[in-house]
């Protein structure tokens, strides 16, 4: 809800910047202003209630961390000259409030806690540092020393919890790194850089793909990009900016032709969600403005008006000054991601992502803003057919991706000897595997003229049901003649024969032809139906079946 802000320049307002980009200020005030009236109505005013100063979420939870953060908003407004909220003392009551029940919320350690599932946080307060200790350097800039002074107290018990603890995913530690940055930037203590020096030694966790350990496209990947900057600029070390260019250069690859993300390839909670480029403004800006770089500032320029933060802009002077004429992303290319096992085609509104080892949404395709969320396919093969890449190989053009499967039956053990109750799985090993069924799964995909066509082949047991799926985004636009609602599963289709498509207003993709020799679609131990609409082709094994793919 809160802004989350840098730590600023010695600057004041008057002095920020020669050239100064008046339109995105003016256009950040508005939308701040706006989200400052929101929080007045959120926050909890109620001197009874325990929780007073704090936002309680949907669920009536009450966050340390959102309160700590939001002094960033109040703050931002009181000060700067255009907001409705300039100078107005309200303001000061309510980031009062907030900060209030955050400090009331540390532990011993000087930790807050994430209610859902952290607690005695030492990560969680680094976040809550982003916001409140933005706060206290606007204060400072503008010589606000009662404002900054109600924000004191909470950030110096936070650097004793960031001092001395402890985090359990990789990103946390540079978050962790970045706050203690802007707290020595405020309190200069040659500990705190000690402790920074003491996570930077491990590397940051950069692959050759431009990805961090985490994959998260559009959730840690941005706090990692802000929080390296954060460093970089602080502590006067520019080396830290490098990982940020490889993973913003990275970040044009892995999005659509509507700026969504490739988000499949996440390994935190926002895989499969929805979010544009726009998410990387500050770290786009940022650099965009330190580097000269054109492609950056395309993004920078085209997100600023949705993303840009108050207090970013009151910090950072160089964020309102005019960036380099913008570069548009490439919209024709064929990348190939080695190390994520990714391959991503784009030709103009056609937008193809390839998952080579290790998913069974092994194809995703996209014209425009038809979206095929994955083609994929399973046998019942021993509650074990579904479709999961292994092994993949390049055979001209085309992508090879293959699976192995065995189904062994286990004869008694030779000697004889008992089975206790609880040891048939451990003593699996020793029994003699007789007969064995074996059964060879491959996916051919092939870029074409006006698509992709993917072969799905499944064969050594004959008889085997097997089941494709397309999965569509929504169901509205899905349209076929001829089309069988799949027994037992909604928004579940059978395609016997001929073609479907998915179409919106503007963009289509069609796709066939039907198969249909069962109506089993629900395979035992496949994987469970994606959401929105899905069209199925049915078969048995010896399965030879290819698709067309066909946008326009």
């Amino acid at each position: 809800m809160a802004a989350v802000s840098a730590a600023g320049l010695a600057q004041t307002a008057a002095s920020q910047a020669a050239e100064p980009n008046t339109d995105l200020e003016a256009i950040t005030v508005k939308r701040h202003d706006e989200g400052v009236e929101r929080l007045l109505k959120l926050q909890i005013t109620d001197p009874t209630n325990p929780h007073h100063g704090g936002i309680p979420d949907d669920y009536g939870l009450v966050y340390a961390g959102s309160a700590a953060g939001i002094t960033d908003s109040f703050c931002a407004a009181f000060h700067h000259p255009r907001s409705k909220f300039h100078k107005d003392p309200l303001m000061v009551r309510r980031l009062k409030l907030a900060i209030g029940f955050a400090t009331r919320s540390q532990t011993p350690d000087g930790n807050i806690d994430l209610p859902i599932t952290n607690f005695n946080s030492t990560p969680d307060t680094a976040f809550s540092v982003w916001g409140a200790g933005a706060a206290a350097h606007v204060a400072r800039l503008h010589g606000s020393r009662e404002i900054e002074g109600l924000i004191e107290p909470y950030l110096k018990t936070a650097a004793r919890g960031l001092l001395h603890g402890g985090v359990h995913t990789p990103n946390h530690r540079w978050v962790v790194c970045s706050a203690l940055a802007q707290l020595n930037e405020l309190y200069p203590d040659p500990a705190l850089v000690r402790r920074i020096d003491q996570w930077l030694a491990e590397g940051i966790d950069i692959d050759e793909d431009g990805q961090y350990d985490e994959r998260s496209i559009i959730g840690y990947n941005v706090h990692i990009d802000r929080a390296l900057i954060y460093i970089a600029h602080k502590l006067k070390r520019p080396e830290l900016l490098e990982p940020v260019r490889r993973n913003l250069d990275s970040a044009f690859f892995l999005m659509h032709p509507t700026d969504e993300m490739v988000t499949e390839i996440s390994h935190r909670q926002d895989r499969d969600q929805r979010g544009d480029i726009g998410v990387y403004w500050f770290a786009m800006h940022y650099m965009a403005a330190h580097d000269r770089n054109g492609r950056y500032a395309w993004a920078a320029n085209k997100y600023a008006p949705t993303h840009a933060g108050l207090s970013n802009l009151m910090e950072y002077p160089e964020l309102l000054k005019p960036l380099p004429e913008p570069i548009p992303p490439e919209e024709n290319y064929v990348k190939e991601f080695r190390q994520l096992e990714l391959t991503r085609i784009r030709r103009g509104n056609k937008s193809a992502t390839i998952l080579l080892h290790g998913d069974s949404r092994f194809f995703m395709l996209r014209s425009g803003d038809a979206v095929i969320n994955a083609v994929r396919f399973a046998s019942a093969f021993f509650g074990k057919g579904q479709f999961i890449p292994q092994q993949w190989a390049k055979a001209g053009d085309s992508y090879v991706l293959k699976q192995s499967l065995e189904g062994p039956y286990f004869q008694p053990l030779d000697p004889p000897h008992k089975v206790h109750a609880g040891e048939w799985t451990a003593m699996r090993p020793e029994r003699q595997r007789r007969p064995i069924c074996f059964l060879e799964q491959t996916a051919v995909i092939t870029e074409t003229e006006k698509g992709f066509r993917v072969r799905m082949q499944s064969s050594g047991t004959n008889g085997v049901p097997v089941a494709v799926e397309v999965s569509a985004r929504g169901v509205e636009g899905l349209r076929m003649d001829g089309l069988l609602r799949a027994p037992d599963v909604t928004d579940g289709f059978l395609l016997p024969a001929g073609e479907a498509s998915l179409r919106t207003d503007q963009h289509e993709i069609r796709f066939g032809p039907g198969r249909q020799e069962n109506r089993y679609t629900q395979v035992r131990g496949a994987e469970g139906k994606l959401h929105g609409g899905s069209v199925y082709l049915t078969g048995f094994t010896p399965f030879d079946h290819t698709l067309e793919f066909i946008c326009g």
